[in-house]
């Protein structure tokens, strides 16, 4: 299938690209996850389920092949006793498992043939196709009443390490349905209708950001239509990447580059309770120097939404541990921004931002790992009541120890349809191999001490060291 492009690249491409740090590995370079997709509704019995990534699996004696595991929702939660484990081996599912492959390294769930029931694309970016080495893949996967059961191959640009599927992320309103995969030099943007066999109505290649980290969507500006923001690798001089949002190579891309700010990861979600969604972009490297672009530790930033969307050259509210209100203290390669999530958790009309800060030492366990959840506020700078809890906090199971990696992946969904939204956390090398929790919602903050967590064994995976079960930490 032929990606569409409307020009060429300007010479103001060129310069954007040359800025790019060409590796994709930087020394001293912060972990960071793809994220798990927010839970939704997979097989129709009206709660909605989460998607885990286990990217590490072995399948049939295949190292590193991957997995990813649903996590059935129910009136009473979520439990390993109602789950699939799914595989390239699995009925139904494109190619086979491979030494290596990453399936599951990551995921995203939307309705995209409108049928009524959720599906999940899943990204295999070390995939090879035919002869062309980790050009990567993606896969999307049917939701039905028993779950997902069959799949099709989704058209992705092929090239020679380009890891399509490092990350993806997935739409669905009014306006259609929408799919993004991220390739290491660009972005496919796919859109609906779909058909079975996995072909989209058209699709757009997005090469004018420069090599690509991540995506997300949202509503910035209350029309119910999709907002992409695509986040770009590492750039040369700054703590993170640089942040577009509805960009193309129909202007100049710069014009579409939030200022003031950069980082890694995303999410959209009503912050301030104005109606229109907020952009909040994760920024956990340290910077060069401390100044806009980074804090000692990691930072988020913040791009209120309007009905004219975010403002491309205002600066954003950035959020770290030396805010007033935060807990801790912005230490070097805290990671604190290494995921984030957007939700309403505490029911008041203005979400939390839930961040990540799996670098976070917790005595003297060093990378043992932490969340930390800041309040949405109409006004005012964000802070302000903000906590925290970890593997040592009372109810939470488990125990803190090193290099955990506690919060290297955070989510949030309603999985019991009680309306409050249950937290799910990652830590992919917690024991070596990984696990997941779920954090069930209170009155106003997690039910800490109905908190469960899910391990290998429990979820029908084999114990392995780098199994990375809840996400796969990539520089």
């Amino acid at each position: 299938m032929m990606i569409r492009r409307t020009r060429t690249r300007t010479a103001t491409l060129a310069a954007l690209a040359a800025m790019a740090v060409a590796a994709s590995t930087l020394a001293g370079g912060t972990a960071v996850a793809a994220p798990v997709p927010v839970p939704q509704d997979i097989n129709g019995d009206g709660y909605r389920d989460v998607v885990l990534p286990a990217p590490g699996a072995t399948v049939k004696g295949r190292s590193g092949a991957g997995a990813v595991v649903v996590l059935y929702g129910s009136a009473k939660g979520v439990s390993a006793a109602k789950r699939v484990v799914i595989t390239q081996e699995s009925p139904g599912v494109p190619g086979a498992a491979e030494a290596g492959d990453a399936f599951g390294a990551s995921s995203a769930v939307a309705d995209l043939d409108k049928d009524g029931y959720a599906d999940v694309v899943v990204g295999i970016p070390y995939e090879s196709v035919g002869t062309t080495r980790a050009a990567g893949s993606a896969v999307v996967l049917w939701g039905s009443k028993n779950g997902p059961v069959a799949g099709a191959a989704l058209p992705t640009r092929v090239e020679k390490n380009g890891y399509a599927g490092r990350d993806v992320a997935a739409w669905s309103g009014p306006d259609g349905a929408q799919l993004l995969v991220v390739n290491n030099n660009s972005t496919t943007r796919l859109t609906g209708p779909f058909t079975r066999a996995g072909k989209p109505k058209s699709s757009y290649l997005h090469d004018e950001t420069g090599w690509m980290r991540s995506a997300s969507y949202g509503d910035l500006n209350g029309d119910k239509a999709a907002d992409r923001v695509l986040v770009t690798g590492r750039m040369g001089g700054w703590s993170g990447g640089n942040v577009f949002v509805n960009s193309s190579m129909a202007g100049n891309p710069l014009d579409r580059r939030m200022t003031g700010g950069d980082g890694l990861t995303s999410a959209v979600g009503d912050v301030n309770g104005d109606g229109y969604g907020d952009l909040v972009v994760g920024d956990p490297d340290e910077p060069e120097a401390e100044g806009p672009f980074g804090h000692r530790g990691g930072a988020v930033h913040i791009w209120f939404g309007s009905a004219n969307g975010v403002a491309y050259d205002k600066a954003p509210m950035t959020v770290h541990q030396d805010s007033a209100g935060v807990p801790g203290s912005g230490e070097r390669y805290d990671a604190f921004g290494t995921s984030v999530a957007v939700a309403d958790l505490d029911r008041d009309g203005k979400a939390e931002i839930i961040v990540g800060a799996p670098g976070e030492a917790i005595g003297t366990k060093s990378r043992a790992g932490v969340v930390v959840v800041v309040p949405g506020r109409a006004t005012g700078a964000l802070g302000a009541g903000s906590y925290s809890f970890s593997q040592d906090t009372a109810g939470v199971p488990g125990a803190v120890e090193a290099e955990d990696w506690f919060g290297g992946t955070v989510s949030a969904g309603d999985l019991n349809r009680d309306g409050r939204p249950e937290l799910v956390v990652g830590a992919a090398w917690e024991n070596g191999s990984g696990g997941v929790w779920v954090l069930p919602g209170g009155a106003s903050k997690p039910a800490y001490a109905s908190a469960v967590s899910f391990g290998p064994g429990g979820l029908g995976l084999a114990n392995i060291s780098g199994l990375l079960l809840g996400g796969d930490l990539q520089t």
